[in-house]
Order: C-alpha cells, then structure tokens, then sequence
C-alpha cells in the first residue's frame, strides 16, 4: 500500500472499556497492514500482546510519528493537540466521548475509512492554538496553549469580577462579569456556545470575545482577527483569587492586578478528516439541526 504514513502512534482514554477496545483493534489492525505502531505509555496496560518497546510518552510519541490516532472524546483530543501541536504529525480521532466534534471515526466501524486515510485520501487543515501568558509586575509567571479557549474566572462559582480589555494596545471595554471566554474557531462549538457566543468555521483567522454574564445588557461578543494581541488587565478592586482554563484542563493562577496576554501561537494542529468530512453536516448532527421542523 502507497501510504503518506510510516509510523503512527496510538493514543487513548485510560480506563475507559470502549477506548480500550478501540485501541486493541487498532493495534492489531495497524500491525497486520505492516505499520510500526507506537502507543501512549499510559494506556498500553490496555492492549494485549503489546511489545514494550511500542511504549513511549507522548512527546516522543509525536517527535517520531507520522500520524496519531486519538481515541476518546474531544477533552482527550485537546490535551494530546496541545502536545502534538509542537510536531508536524497529522492527527485524527475515534470518538469514544460524546458529541466528538473533533473525533470523526465511528470506532464501530473504522477500518474502511482509516484505510483510506492511510492511502492517502484524506482532508488536512490547520487549526491555531491560542498562547497563554499570565505577568505579574511586567514579569511572565505562567504560560500555557489551548486549542479551544482560554477563560479568564474567579475560583469562585457565581463570582463577578473586573477587567480591561484591550487589542493591540488599544483601550477596548473595561467590564464587571463572571468572566470572558477567549474562543478559536475550534473551540467555537464548545464552551463559548454555551455562552452565547457565535460559531466560527474552521478556515477563519479569527477569535471570539464572549463575555460570561456581564453586568450590563449592551455587552455582546466580539469577532477579531487572530493576529491581534489581547490583553486583560485584572482590577486591583477584585478581592479573590483568579484563574486563566485553557480548555478546561490546564489552570493558570492569577491575581488582581496581574495582566493576561492572549494570542495566536506559532505552532498549529494539523488535523485530517476521511474523505467524506464536511463541517456541515458535523454541525446538523451534532446540534440537530437536520431534525424535522413540523
């Protein structure tokens, strides 16, 4: 088989019995077809008859593969894009979550769709990463990437607290909210969604400022180019701790008067899709939009 691949690396849901499932028949089916086949250490224990030396930690997961093959949901997608992200490996994902807006084989019935995906039929794009930066005093004290959204919060549930924001150095709003969510098109389906925010298609160059219940009626989202600088200064009138989620996973610890820097990262996920993928028709069967009307 004429294959774009060499080396693929398998990576999963750990002590989860479907992902594991997925997992051994990827394996086995991976290594019939002639593939040197690598996996996450942290979920080898689930596949049988695996050789130690396909063992390895992500990074090196990434740094030698071709291709990475996610199984789980999207939370399981993000945390391997933030690593994969530094390698040029295209990734694809087996959903094994719920609604797998980035996970696009049926793990019932991947073989005939990932063959086609090995020969090299496939859809490719790039998705950017946003980079995260937390300074305390005009000094950088954390740093961190997301693949969806960075959201700026109180520790606190239901705590409303206050900012500024700006773009490239220009004063933009200044707001008493709950938060902001910092959305890519990628994560414009996830958690800004929930807010209120707009869906933005794969192929935009841009981010989504959505406030999370501000204390004004004329605060609204904000679409802007993904080559713009945000940065959120904390007021020093915020009596609690804050934090900076990058997609949920990964907390950056923030002060009053600490700023957070936000922008597009240099590196980008390069994901591929069989041939079949259309982001619309995700869309109608993940948000129903293809249900019945009357």
């Amino acid at each position: 088989m004429t294959t774009p691949f060499k080396t693929i690396g398998l990576i999963g849901k750990p002590s989860h019995e479907g992902a594991a499932l997925t997992l051994q028949r990827l394996y086995t089916f991976l290594q019939a077809l002639g593939y040197t086949v690598l996996v996450e250490a942290r979920v080898g224990a689930q596949i049988s008859n695996i050789d130690n030396n396909s063992l390895t930690e992500l990074v090196e997961l990434g740094n030698q593969c071709d291709l990475a093959i996610v199984v789980g949901g999207d939370g399981n997608m993000l945390g391997a894009a933030r690593v994969l992200a530094r390698f040029d490996v295209a990734v694809i994902g087996v959903n094994r979550g719920n609604l797998g807006f980035l996970t696009d084989l049926n793990p019932d019935g991947f073989e005939a769709s990932l063959e086609e995906v090995l020969r090299g039929e496939f859809i490719s794009e790039s998705r950017f990463l946003l980079e995260v930066e937390v300074y305390r005093h005009a000094e950088l004290k954390s740093a961190n990437l997301a693949v969806n959204e960075a959201v700026l919060h109180a520790d606190k549930v239901a705590h409303m607290i206050e900012f500024e924001a700006f773009i490239n150095g220009e004063f933009v709003f200044s707001q008493r909210s709950d938060g902001l969510i910092v959305s890519t098109p990628t994560g414009s389906t996830a958690y800004s969604l929930s807010g209120g925010g707009p869906i933005l298609t794969p192929q935009l160059n841009a981010m989504a400022l959505v406030p999370m219940f501000p204390h004004t009626l004329s605060s609204r989202p904000l679409v802007v180019d993904a080559n713009n600088e945000i940065r959120l200064k904390l007021s020093l009138e915020n009596t609690d701790s804050l934090q900076v989620s990058c997609d949920s996973h990964v907390v950056l610890a923030v002060l009053p008067g600490d700023e957070v820097v936000i922008k597009k990262a240099e590196k980008s996920l390069r994901l591929i899709h069989p041939k079949s993928y259309s982001y619309y028709n995700v869309l109608r069967q993940k948000l129903n939009w293809g249900s019945r009307l009357y």
